[in-house]
């Protein structure tokens, strides 16, 4: 449908607990979907990143979530019913502050209750670099960035720092 601009750190949008989507008649999902694929295939083209947006980064309040790649996948009203003990710590970024990236720890694998575009609840475990991501995504929907969830401040970096470091063999903390 259309390239939406997404919303930069300090913007209130992204701070809102989305509402979950009650009536799937009334909401044009398609549009919504096609919205968030062109976006995200657009931020690709220009930034080199990307797997996913979350519908606030597009200033739509809803729970919803697109998967881009291979097999794209449209996540409505997700939510996270078990995680695993085991964390990992990694380097996190968003299109909504794309200079800038923050170590977090998240869960290594995690079960994800959504609903499809027609409905219907599914089930989704995730493992890995996925769960990473379905929980960053989903940290959107309740207004929670990825910088809220950093290790300590040192662990906030701009993205021109961090590959300096990589590029001469130092770790970025």
């Amino acid at each position: 449908m259309a390239v939406r601009q997404i919303l930069q750190l300090g913007n209130p949008g992204l701070r809102v607990m989305c509402t979950p989507v009650r009536s799937f008649e009334a909401m044009n999902l398609g549009a919504l979907r096609d919205d968030l694929r062109d976006t995200l295939d657009d931020v690709r083209k220009r930034r080199g990143f990307g797997r996913a947006i979350a519908a606030p980064q597009i200033g739509r309040p809803e729970r919803v979530i697109f998967l881009g790649g291979d097999s794209p996948l449209l996540l409505v009203n997700p939510a996270i019913i078990q995680r695993s003990r085991k964390r990992i710590t990694l380097w996190d970024d968003c299109f909504s502050f794309p200079d800038i990236l923050v170590k977090v720890k998240r869960n290594l694998a995690i079960d994800v209750r959504y609903q499809d575009s027609d409905g219907k609840r599914r089930t989704l475990h995730a493992e890995g670099s996925l769960s990473e991501l379905l929980q960053h995504e989903i940290d959107h929907l309740d207004g929670v960035l990825a910088i809220d969830r950093a290790i300590d401040t040192r662990h906030i970096v701009l993205r021109s720092e961090y590959e300096k470091l990589q590029a001469s063999g130092e770790r970025a903390y």
